[in-house]
């Protein structure tokens, strides 16, 4: 079976440890991949209905706009939670393979960057305080932290190999400093306005 240590012929004798083969099934990255894409296009079609139900009713939106914003934040914990589900059975598919873990890691340092950029571009007040792309981009990024936090808890759990350890170890310490940042950047004003 590829990947566990069993008789090679390239294995010496009195050696314990026979080289493993390292690549990752294609089946399974076919799979995942093809639940990537499946998350994707609903995500797409569930965000241009959103986008429609704001340009047909929009004297709703702004009567109620405290419901509808609820409404989108509902919108991101569930594609959220889809992107969640799919990255947890990347994470067994590709759980005993230091090559595609350690990408994998990588990729969620990446991702974790994000938040603190996000935070950074959401205080200049042409981004946060405005009705760009960028700008709603930057929000949800911050209110999904929590579940991407949640998201790299498990990866850190699943990483078996060392450089794949330390790569989420960095993810979640970004992650978590970011969330601790803005929760202080949330407080620390009003702290000092009654002081």
């Amino acid at each position: 079976m590829s990947g566990d240590l069993s008789y090679s012929p390239f294995c010496d004798r009195e050696s314990i440890i026979c080289p493993m083969d390292q690549t990752v099934p294609r089946t399974r990255l076919f799979w995942v991949a093809g639940a990537y894409a499946a998350v994707a296009a609903v995500s797409a079609a569930l965000i241009c209905e959103r986008y429609m139900a704001y340009v047909r009713h929009p004297d709703d939106a702004a009567a109620y706009s405290g419901m509808w914003a609820g409404g989108d934040l509902l919108l991101e914990v569930f594609i959220a939670g889809m992107l969640l589900v799919v990255s947890f059975f990347l994470m067994i598919a590709i759980f005993k393979y230091e090559t595609a873990y350690t990408t994998y890691s990588k990729i969620l340092v990446a991702l974790s960057l994000t938040a603190p950029a996000s935070v950074g571009l959401m205080a200049i007040p042409a981004v946060g305080q405005s009705n760009s792309l960028l700008g709603y981009v930057c929000l949800y990024r911050v209110f999904a932290s929590p579940l991407v936090l949640l998201g790299l808890g498990i990866s850190r759990l699943f990483a078996r190999f060392p450089k794949p350890k330390r790569m989420t170890n960095y993810a979640l310490l970004i992650e978590a400093l970011t969330l601790v940042l803005m929760v202080l950047m949330l407080f620390l004003p009003f702290h000092f306005q009654h002081a």
